[in-house]
């Protein structure tokens, strides 16, 4: 029974695996699909060289280039900012779609693993309720202590067969029954027996088929694997054929982008050379440099030089101007004249201030000599008539001693 169990099992997992092989296969060629769009990421990059290609052509192309505001190169920017989010948002809502549908078929997968699991848990129970019921087993239950006490029912009588030698029901020598109990066990050994012997062959049978769908299943994955590598290949091959017919496109556009590019070239340097000489650019009218919207100022890409009437007129403002730096220059050394005679007499004032000053000082000086002199004369001869006159006893000892007597 468990060899049959083992076969069912391992047929339902290889129908599982041809189930899932068919998927995988409808997965694959989902996958490698050849008229997909170019990857961006690889495209971007070109299409990032070629764009900053022609905006350096546009920036340094001094006859093409425009000084301000360029309102084409700007709605330009916005057309193609326009395209592309609106390229993005087809993307997306490609993606979008894209993933609803993975994510339906994930559901229908995981419904059908589900119904899978259902199904196989269903023949498992069936085959366990069919094959593996409590009656046909030949195992003891462990775990059913009373099992034996079920088995025999209560006493009958002396000759109850459930009763055997350790019962103290027969004794030796008294089996009446003997003859019917070895037919019994005949009969239970040959049933045993038989029952081995087909468990061996159905062994031998479910080893032969489980070896069978074994051999089924590794060559149907070889051949699996076979047709996956060949789909890989034809992939790769269609892959490298549209990048070469992509890369000659984009080769063929480059080379007439080029072709353009030196047709307007040509035509601007033909417009130029004709502009330069119907224009009056290479001509000698003065006119061309006058500046429309300041008369007073010229064009200096157009300027030819001076008339004679504006070199006479700017030599006669020179010379006017040489007079009057002359009349200038006389007036100023006239004033510097005057201040130098003003700056004379003031240090001839100030020499005659200080002689007097210093004859004020010296006259000043002689009266305090005088002054001092007549003091000192004065002076001394107080001193004289104080030291004849006055101060003539000189006091003594005694005289102080008796001074100090008295005062105490």
């Amino acid at each position: 029974m468990p060899s049959r169990a083992r076969s069912s099992e391992t047929a339902t997992i290889v129908l599982d695996l041809t189930w899932e092989l068919h998927n995988w296969d409808s997965l694959m060629k989902k996958m490698y699909q050849v008229d997909l769009p170019p990857d961006p990421k690889e495209v971007a990059p070109t299409e990032a060289r070629n764009q900053e290609k022609e905006r350096q052509s546009r920036f340094f192309n001094v006859r093409t280039r425009v000084m301000g505001v360029d309102l084409e190169a700007l709605n330009n920017q916005v057309e193609e900012r326009k395209l592309q989010e609106a390229t993005e948002r087809s993307k997306k809502a490609a993606y979008g779609t894209n993933q609803v549908q993975y994510d339906l078929v994930a559901q229908m997968l995981e419904k059908e693993e589900a119904e899978r699991t259902r199904r196989l848990a269903k023949k498992v129970q069936n085959f366990r309720e069919q094959r593996q019921q409590l009656r046909n087993r030949r195992e003891f239950d462990f775990w059913d202590s009373n099992q034996l006490w079920r088995e025999f029912p209560a006493y009958l009588g002396d000759n109850a067969p459930y009763y055997g030698q350790a019962s103290l029901q027969c004794f030796s020598g008294e089996d009446l029954e003997r003859a019917a109990c070895l037919r019994m066990q005949q009969e239970q050994f040959q049933y045993s027996l038989e029952r081995q012997l087909q468990e061996q062959q159905q062994a031998r049978v479910d080893e032969n088929c489980t070896d069978m769908l074994d051999d089924q299943l590794r060559l149907a994955v070889d051949m699996r694997a076979a047709q996956l590598a060949k789909l890989e290949e034809s992939c790769r091959i269609a892959m490298m054929a549209a990048t070469a017919n992509a890369n000659k496109a984009q080769a063929a556009k480059l080379a007439e982008r080029q072709r353009r590019e030196h047709q307007r070239q040509q035509e601007v340097n033909l417009m130029e050379v004709q502009n330069q000489i119907t224009s009056d650019l290479l001509a000698e009218n003065p006119q061309v440099a006058q500046n429309p919207v300041a008369p007073h100022r010229v064009l200096p890409y157009c300027w030819k030089g001076m008339t004679p009437e504006q070199r006479a007129t700017i030599k006669k403002v020179q010379e006017t101007q040489h007079h009057e730096k002359e009349a200038q220059r006389q007036a100023e050394q006239a004033l510097d004249a005057k201040w130098e005679s003003q700056a004379i007499n003031l240090a001839q004032a100030a020499m005659e201030l200080e002689e007097q000053e210093k004859e004020l000082c010296a006259e000043f000086r002689r009266g305090l000599g005088s002054f001092n002199q007549q003091l000192a004369k004065e002076q001394k001869a107080q001193q004289n008539y104080l030291n004849s006159l006055i101060y003539t006893n000189q006091p003594t000892a005694q005289y102080h001693l008796q001074f100090n007597t008295n005062s105490r």
